[in-house]
């Protein structure tokens, strides 16, 4: 069964909007995994607008309480600054299971492209090596129709799959970009690594994207499953999305 990390960025967003504690996201963690989400995912971006250092360090205690898997996203390159240590040294702290990385500047508003691999391949090498020394499973951000084969080659244990250009299609009724995220899954375990996917997945689409994509290990919610939440109740929005993933099995 694919396994549903939520990711809590935008709860963090809107608190950070006020100023305060609320909404708590280390309570939002915990209603999700109590409703059965399999992991939680952060995205701590340098400019701390959302989630932040003390946010990451506070979940990845719950997830090693809880048993459950604490996937950390970041740019490995993304020079430190006062409140943001660097990715790397984020990783070496909080010790997540799985460190998922981005190739996202520090301006850009929510990843929206893979790692070009041919390009990024020996700069990339040092951190995937270094995190895999701290215990972390490696995750890289890719688009459908990359060289995954040279992630494999990097040193990563698995690829996340860009989803933004399949929900795009899918909502115009398009399937040519699912073709392509299966495509590139497939290479990408033919080349012995494992297949997450995210961004912008949805219970409106989710179903349609793992019949067209079998095999996922992961799917990484965060940005439709918040925006849900706020009609229907955060729990009662993990357990919908997971009837889909059972529904999908």
């Amino acid at each position: 069964m694919t396994r549903l990390s939520v990711n809590l960025n935008k709860v963090a967003l809107l608190r950070n909007a006020r100023g305060g504690g609320e909404p708590d996201v280390l309570e939002a963690a915990r209603t999700c995994l109590d409703a059965g989400a399999h992991g939680i995912t952060v995205h701590p971006r340098p400019d701390a607008r959302h989630a932040r250092s003390d946010d990451v360090l506070a979940l990845a205690a719950l997830c090693r309480q809880r048993g459950v898997e604490f996937n950390l996203e970041g740019n490995p390159f993304a020079a430190p600054r006062p409140g943001y240590p660097g990715f790397l040294a984020l990783c070496a702290e909080a010790r997540p299971r799985q460190a998922t990385l981005v190739p996202d500047d520090d301006g850009q508003l929510t990843s929206d492209h893979g790692f070009d691999f041919a390009r990024d391949g020996d700069r990339l090498r040092p951190p995937v090596a270094e995190l895999r020394a701290l215990g972390c499973r490696v995750s890289l951000f890719a688009d459908a129709g990359a060289a995954v084969e040279q992630a494999a080659a990097i040193g990563a244990d698995r690829i996340e799959l860009y989803t933004g250009p399949f929900a795009e299609a899918h909502a115009r009724g398009g399937g040519t970009a699912a073709r392509g995220c299966a495509e590139t899954a497939g290479r990408a375990r033919d080349a012995g690594l494992g297949v997450n996917a995210g961004h912008d997945l949805s219970q409106a689409n989710l179903g349609a994207f793992l019949a067209a994509v079998p095999g996922v290990l992961e799917v990484s919610i965060g940005h439709a499953l918040i925006g849900e939440a706020l009609y229907a109740g955060l729990a009662p929005t993990v357990e919908g999305y997971l009837r889909l993933l059972d529904a999908a099995r």
